[in-house]
């Protein structure tokens, strides 16, 4: 089996994009951050919200996989989480704000984590049911990749975001 991993720097790129896309972001206002390109997807607060949502239940799998010999990790549904903590009716600079530090930890998470951690071949995964690029079901995969593709994931979100506002 090939071995699919990541570029160490992910922390690095992590970093980088968050504080960019953060600094972009706070210009956007409360009327922006409402809008919906049609009638039944998310606003800019509902994708912010979902990244907030996957940040927290990435940075607990990232913790969890340094200590496990495989990325079976938990699942959520994210439409409910997104409706049920009613990220369309919060403050934008709030969440916007939470998803930056937050991506700050798991950024500092990510440098931290030992290469022989991150680099570790693992072919008991979910990662064909969680991930942005699924692997499939017993491919041999890492740490690494799982922790790239958070990142890809979260690129794919902010330009979501970016759509949104530049149909405004």
């Amino acid at each position: 089996m090939v071995s699919v991993y990541c570029n160490m720097r992910t922390d690095y790129n992590l970093k980088e994009i968050t504080l960019q896309a953060f600094e972009e972001f706070i210009l956007i206002d409360e009327k922006e951050a409402n809008a919906r390109l049609k009638p039944n997807k998310w606003s800019a607060k509902e994708i912010m919200g979902h990244m907030i949502d996957s940040a927290s239940n990435n940075h607990g799998r990232f913790v969890r996989a340094q200590f496990s010999d495989d990325l079976v990790v938990p699942m959520y549904a994210q439409d409910d989480w997104v409706r049920i903590q009613d990220y369309h009716g919060q403050n934008w600079q709030d969440l916007l704000i939470t998803w930056r530090q937050l991506n700050m930890l798991i950024s500092t998470m990510m440098f931290n984590t030992s290469p022989d951690v991150r680099d570790k071949e693992r072919t008991d995964h979910n990662l064909h049911k969680t991930s942005m690029r699924p692997i499939a079901e017993g491919e041999s995969v890492t740490l690494g990749y799982f922790m790239n593709d958070y990142v890809l994931h979260m690129k794919h979100h902010l330009g979501q975001i970016r759509e949104i506002i530049s149909t405004l």
